[in-house]
């Protein structure tokens, strides 16, 4: 597929990043991105079910093949400044990293560089309580918005940890959530859910007030399997990543599906082909596979990403531990079909 052309809009694939990989150039089942500036990024793998490769990243993603990893932190362990069962990351304004731990119950924070500096929550279901911590998002004024997934609520701390307010209920009413994720704050102040169980994204306002919600349960084109995160680009388009269904859905700002991407890294990332050069023997084995395209595409992605600096869909392609990227074309005409 490679370029997808639809609605006035076009996707190019650009390249993958990454690997799986326990420590070093790749990443452990990536669950959460969150973006700073000038190509860096922080990414969360999650490990796997021994919490083997538990760990924050910090990598720089510049062109295909300049991507490069600048620190490692957030390690397996009960201890400050370490995780059981990392799930999220958001950067404030003063580019400090909040970490969630959806076992643990708390929220790590870190300088840009990985230095531990507090952490804070405490586990239960009364106003400022968490249990199963899931995605973080600041809002304009620097309050941190935290999907509490097993409270089936959205709860709001200012950075230091103190409650602010919350709300959410536990059902499929239109204006309750059922073991919520990811969730997104847009540049008008709209707050994004991925109500997971519930196979829909809700659109809130800043109180909680229900403005907006699409999707629903099921494996059929306009269906969400299981949503994990979401994203809004400069046109207010809607990311949802689609994990149960293995695919990046597009939505208009009204909730209207555009299109679906399916995953398309029909070349392997420049970490993945260092481990092939490294092994002939793998090289063999794969030049015996029949097809590589199950490959190529997206096998449960969990978090969805738009670095607004340069157009980039970013995709965390969590069983495949790389990310995939896609150029949002915003200048692409047809001038003859203008006419």
């Amino acid at each position: 597929m490679l370029t997808t052309v639809i609605a006035g809009r076009v996707y190019d694939f650009s390249h993958s990043v990454g690997r799986n990989a326990a420590a070093g150039d790749g990443f452990s089942y990536p669950c959460a991105i969150a973006l700073a500036s000038q190509g860096v990024m922080y990414v969360v793998s999650r490990g796997n079910e021994t919490n083997y490769g538990s760990r924050l990243t910090k990598v720089f993603v510049g062109e295909p093949g300049e991507e490069k990893v600048l620190a490692e932190f957030y390690r397996y362990g009960s201890n400050p400044g370490q995780g059981l069962w990392p799930n999220s990351v958001a950067l404030d304004k003063q580019g400090r990293v909040y970490v969630s731990d959806d076992w643990l119950n708390r929220i790590a924070v870190f300088d840009a560089d990985g230095n531990f500096i507090e952490q804070w929550g405490t586990a239960g279901a009364g106003p400022g309580e968490l249990d199963g911590p899931a995605g973080l998002a600041f809002d304009a004024d620097d309050q941190l918005y935290v999907v509490d997934s097993r409270n089936h609520r959205v709860q709001v701390f200012t950075p230091d940890g103190k409650y602010v307010s919350g709300w959410g209920s536990h059902g499929s009413g239109p204006d309750q959530l059922d073991t919520p994720w990811g969730i997104h704050i847009d540049t008008h102040g709209g707050v994004y859910v991925a109500d997971w169980k519930n196979g829909r994204v809700q659109k809130r306002d800043r109180n909680g007030q229900v403005m907006m919600q699409f999707g629903q349960p099921g494996d059929g084109p306009r269906d969400l399997n299981h949503p994990t995160s979401v994203a809004v680009d400069a046109d207010d388009d809607v990311y949802v990543a689609d994990w149960g269904n293995h695919k990046l859905r597009i939505y208009r700002p009204d909730g209207d599906l555009i299109t679906s991407l399916i995953g398309d890294a029909q070349w392997l990332s420049k970490w993945g082909q260092q481990s092939i050069d490294a092994n002939p023997d793998m090289a063999k084995m794969r030049r015996r596979v029949k097809s590589l395209e199950p490959e190529w595409r997206f096998y449960y992605p969990v978090a969805v990403a738009f670095d607004a600096e340069r157009d980039l869909i970013i995709v965390a392609d969590c069983q495949r531990g790389r990310l995939q990227l896609y150029k949002k074309d915003r200048n692409y005409a047809v001038p003859q079909a203008n006419l």
